[in-house]
């Protein structure tokens, strides 16, 4: 009977060792480009959308100078809580920085509604199926993403962000130092 226990457990802790590795190794959850992409000091993925209004908007458009990316739900209070914030700094640094709101996967008409509400005058994308948040591999809301105007990714935010925390974190992209 003991070797047969032997046996049981040891098969048990293999099962468990082979599970282990294949999360260590992201089985399942992102090709290994995708996870290289998203870091401090990599480059921010490229992506083209469009806004709730029908524009068009590249990431590449904005090359040269600061971008804050923003991911939001209408439906994610501590988004709705920080956007004020991310207006007033647009207002603010609107030349020296670009704001740009991506929603989770919603219809246009509640992104408009949403904006209308808040007076948001910062480019707000659509994101159909959620592509771009699957690029920036995107596990809460909200997250915000601060690239420099050399497309490095400088700062990843995830949750609420105070006010004292944004303009550091703009000080870190040269925007209102």
């Amino acid at each position: 009977m003991r070797p047969k226990l032997l046996l049981i457990l040891f098969g048990g802790l293999m099962i468990g060792i082979g599970i282990g590795i294949a999360i260590l190794l992201g089985f399942g959850s992102f090709s290994n480009d995708e996870k290289s992409e998203i870091a401090l000091g990599s480059s921010a993925p490229e992506f083209i959308s469009k806004t709730y209004l029908g524009d068009e908007i590249e990431l590449n458009d904005y090359k040269g100078s600061p971008v804050l990316i923003n991911f939001w739900a209408t439906w994610c209070q501590p988004c709705r809580l920080e956007m004020p914030s991310l207006q007033a700094r647009f207002d603010q640094y609107n030349a020296d920085i670009n704001v740009v709101a991506v929603n989770f996967d919603e219809p246009a008409e509640l992104v408009q509604s949403f904006a209308e509400d808040l007076d948001l005058t910062f480019p707000i994308l659509l994101d159909p199926g959620g592509r771009i948040q699957s690029l920036y591999q995107i596990r809460g809301y909200p997250t915000t993403f601060l690239i420099d105007s050399d497309g490095i990714i400088r700062v990843i935010h995830i949750g609420y962000m105070t006010e004292n925390q944004l303009d550091d974190y703009l000080k870190q992209v040269g925007v209102g130092g």
